[in-house]
């Protein structure tokens, strides 16, 4: 399918921004990293082994390296529906929005709200791949969650943040962790 198949008859003729979505848990049971040690030596690192976490829903627009994030709960419709709203005020002005995401049971589920600034794009199944917001995962981890221990939710939540600002203010590394020759809007 073509994505100008894909746009509704109101989105033609408008510039479009490609955007990419995704969701990632973060809490306790945490993730390991690498870290820096003598060779031959095996340092220790942290690992939390209780149950509790937050889900980080994160949007990036690598063309202009505009994001739009929020920390939820869980991962369900109504924070779906949450975050399409958020994006849906990141899109530049008289823009539409192509959001390619993953086949996750919320993102397509009849009870989402989708905004008219936004047209939903799914990827084909198992190629996160062509999903680059997964590597933005893989960069928090590695640079803002990793080898951690979260005491409280509340904790969780403001690491999250604290997270997703950094990555969100630095535009130079949006843009290089995000950009894909294959997915950019290309005026006719």
């Amino acid at each position: 399918m073509k994505v100008g198949d894909a746009l509704p008859e109101h989105a033609k003729g408008k510039p479009l921004e490609v955007w990419f979505q995704d969701e990632a848990r973060v809490g306790q049971q945490g993730t390991l990293t690498r870290i820096r040690a003598e060779c031959g030596t095996r340092p220790r690192a942290p690992r939390d082994t209780r149950y509790t976490w937050a889900c980080i829903f994160g949007a990036v627009c690598p063309e202009r390296g505009a994001t739009a994030a929020l920390v939820m709960p869980n991962a369900d419709t109504a924070a779906m529906s949450a975050h399409l709203a958020e994006i849906s005020r990141t899109v530049a002005e008289g823009a539409h929005a192509i959001l390619v995401l993953d086949g996750a049971g919320w993102h397509g589920s009849k009870a989402l709200e989708v905004p008219d600034n936004i047209t939903l794009l799914p990827l084909p199944p198992y190629a996160p791949e062509l999903n680059p917001i997964e590597n933005v995962w893989a960069w928090l981890r590695a640079n803002r969650l990793a080898i951690s221990v979260f005491e409280t939710y509340e904790e969780i939540v403001t690491r999250c943040c604290e997270a997703w600002n950094f990555f969100a203010n630095d535009i130079a590394t949006v843009r290089s962790i995000t950009n894909r020759d294959y997915a950019k809007a290309v005026r006719s």
